[in-house]
């Protein structure tokens, strides 16, 4: 079973991903900061990560950057709300550090089934 790591800093945002990849048949694991979810990802290395961008402690472009650095192989798919500014601006950063997929939340579930699919055939 493929493991999937979701880092976000909204509780209903977390809940709502890992019932719907837990539907799909995937092992999931959840953060509630970019801080937890490094010190979760390297006590036990995932399929695939799912990071928010705009969060406390370190956000998801950190969370990028560190995760390429030591484990390049890593699939990450990126989303973000925005915050203070539109949300392409950090989308188009976390591609450009390596992120497989981007979306802008709200994400549409269809959409990120298959961006999940495709990641975890990269590996």
């Amino acid at each position: 079973m493929k493991q999937i790591l979701i880092i976000d800093d909204e509780p209903q945002i977390r809940s709502l991903l890992k019932i719907m990849l837990e539907r799909e048949g995937f092992d999931i694991i959840v953060a509630s900061d970019g801080k937890e979810g490094m010190e979760l990802f390297e006590k036990n290395p995932v399929d695939l990560v799912i990071t928010d961008l705009i969060m406390p402690e370190k956000e998801g472009i950190e969370i990028i950057r560190a995760l390429k650095k030591g484990y390049p192989d890593v699939p990450i798919i990126a989303m973000s709300g925005g915050g203070r500014n539109s949300p392409d601006g950090y989308l188009h950063m976390a591609k450009l550090l390596g992120a497989q997929a981007t979306f802008e939340k709200p994400i549409k579930k269809e959409e990120l089934l298959i961006a999940v699919k495709e990641a975890l055939e990269f590996e």
